[in-house]
């Protein structure tokens, strides 16, 4: 197959075409066509986001293996997790993932960002990136140096009533940590409760927040179920897309450019199938080289969790709301007329930011605390009176890589993230286990505490709570890098989020991080995309 084709003069003609209404291509899509100067198409491989489970904050548990809103991806066999496959959940849908996350709002330290710019990318420190945050952000605790109101993003302080998520923050502080008020804010150390992109009790995607108040301008054309199959080139200048809307083969043309933003599996997918990426990948499946870019689809991360699940001794957990018919339809009703209650908590109530050890800088674990249990996210809840403390690392060493298994671009690519393959991830994993054990048996939550379901007692030396962590280990949901930024070999786009050796030609979302925030990545992407509309618009210029 060849990676250049020319476009017919009755291919439909726009100044910018995104590829991904995501969390990241919502935002452009918005501010690009905010002037009215130029005409955008927004390209978005799943439907409209009318799946009304989307808009209820519980309802990501709902669409967690829901396959028309979710790529539903798996990793190979992981060789550090005993040979298993971890399901990877995209967003499929208006919003992308941003319509199918956890809705936590987390936009990691501030050192991530002066680490990016000490590794060469000019613009990217704290500092510079602040005011796109502050931007982005409707805060409901009103603006400071910190947050912006006003902004699309509703962002939302924790609403929490529920006695376990009290317990939590109170037994932490027994523990050593300081209670944090807010963990965008000055410091991110500490206990506390989370922010989440809601308002008003429904959710607040990328799609509602910001695509819903630019939906009727003329100048921007949205198209859904419209699965990118490579970008088309004229030598190295990106000009077109060539999409499939259902049995049709469409192509689009870019006066000035095109932007992926397909997200950090399908970005470098989209980039691979066009001819850029690695050479020997491309010519096995007959694709012919537009670039060559090994760094497309390489230095992939992704976030694991290891959860501790505990008995609670009062029928306060959602478990106890779910298994009783009369209580979930209360709490339904009471959603319905208020928008309140169980339906509005989002994938963590309460959070904890601490260092493993004394001798680091900054918090290398984050815990998420949920007053609920189960086996696997999105399945069927414990069917006794369970609440979760599950623990991330931060900062993990461990890469992986995407790559295309076909050339046919409904194929899932290839994904491995070889989580734990380095000491520093392994030792990390366990300390932070046994410190949330310790804030799990402190004073607080002992009238709480019948006993550790999961892994137990049968689980206390390091070497068994690393096993725990083989046999349990988990994504949290924040795959990043496959489209690094930087300045070496390997990087694919410059400062400017520019494929490198290309013109015409972007990358907008997660894809581009040079390494994970310590936090979640959502609010960091949202930031990435209103920085990124505002260079894009200096270019056209």
């Amino acid at each position: 197959m060849t990676a250049n084709s020319s476009l017919a003069p009755i291919d439909p003609e726009f100044d910018y075409i995104i590829v991904g209404a995501g969390s990241a291509g919502c935002v452009l899509a918005n501010r690009l066509s905010a002037n009215g100067k130029h005409n955008v198409l927004l390209l978005e491989a799943g439907p409209k986001d009318s799946n009304i489970w989307i808009h209820v904050p519980l309802g990501y548990g709902k669409l967690f293996k829901e396959k028309t809103v979710n790529w539903m991806y798996q990793t190979e066999p992981e060789p550090e997790l005993k040979g298993r496959q971890v399901f990877q959940p995209r967003g499929k849908t208006l919003g992308g993932s941003s319509s199918i996350n956890g809705l936590l709002y987390v936009r990691g330290q501030h050192e991530d960002y002066d680490r990016w710019r000490q590794l060469g990318n000019t613009g990217w420190g704290y500092d510079d990136v602040l005011p796109y945050f502050r931007k982005a952000e409707n805060q409901s605790r009103g603006a400071d140096q910190y947050h912006g109101s006003g902004g699309p993003l509703p962002v939302s302080n924790m609403i929490v009533t529920d006695p376990l998520s009290k317990a939590f923050i109170d037994a932490a502080v027994e523990t050593g940590l300081p209670y944090n008020p807010d963990f965008n804010g000055a410091t991110q150390e500490g206990v506390g409760l989370f922010q989440t992109t809601t308002r008003n009790g429904r959710r607040a995607s990328t799609s509602v927040a910001y695509l819903g108040p630019a939906r009727t301008r003329g100048n921007l054309k949205i198209e859904t179920g419209a699965l990118g199959q490579r970008v088309l080139f004229e030598g190295r200048r990106a000009v077109g897309v060539e999409y499939r809307q259902g049995a049709q083969l469409r192509r689009a043309r870019a006066r000035k450019e095109i932007v992926l933003s397909s997200g950090a599996y399908n970005s470098p997918q989209l980039l691979q199938l066009s001819g850029v990426g690695p050479a020997d990948l491309l010519r096995k499946h007959g694709i012919d080289v537009v670039l060559v870019a090994p760094g497309v689809g390489h230095d992939l991360q992704d976030h694991m969790q290891v959860r501790i699940v505990m008995r609670c001794s009062q029928k306060i957990t959602l478990n106890d709301t779910v298994n009783n018919p009369i209580r979930r339809t209360l709490a339904g009703a009471r959603y319905a007329l208020f928008r309140k209650g169980w339906l509005t908590i989002a994938a963590g109530t309460a959070g904890a930011f601490f260092k493993t050890s004394p001798r680091l800088a900054s918090p290398d674990i984050q815990v998420h605390f949920l007053p609920f249990s189960t086996d696997k996210m999105g399945e069927k809840l414990h069917d006794f009176s369970g609440f979760t403390a599950s623990v991330c690392q931060l900062r993990p060493e461990s890469r992986g890589s995407l790559r295309i298994r076909s050339a046919d671009p409904t194929v899932p690519p290839e994904i491995r993230i070889n989580y734990m393959s380095t000491e520093t991830d392994r030792t990390t994993n366990v300390e932070g286990l046994k410190i949330l054990r310790k804030i799990l048996n402190a004073p607080a939550l002992k009238p709480f505490v019948v006993g550790e379901v999961d892994p137990g007692a049968k689980v206390s030396t390091d070497a068994e709570l690393l096993d725990y962590c083989r046999e349990r280990g988990s994504t949290i949901y924040h795959p990043t890098s496959t489209c690094r930024m930087g300045n070496d070999a390997l990087a694919v786009v410059d400062q400017r989020l520019k494929v490198r050796g290309l013109e015409g030609l972007r990358v907008v979302d997660g894809s581009i991080m040079p390494d994970l925030v310590s936090g979640n990545t959502n609010a960091p992407i949202i930031m990435i995309a209103e920085k990124a509309s505002d260079m894009i618009l200096e270019d056209a210029r």
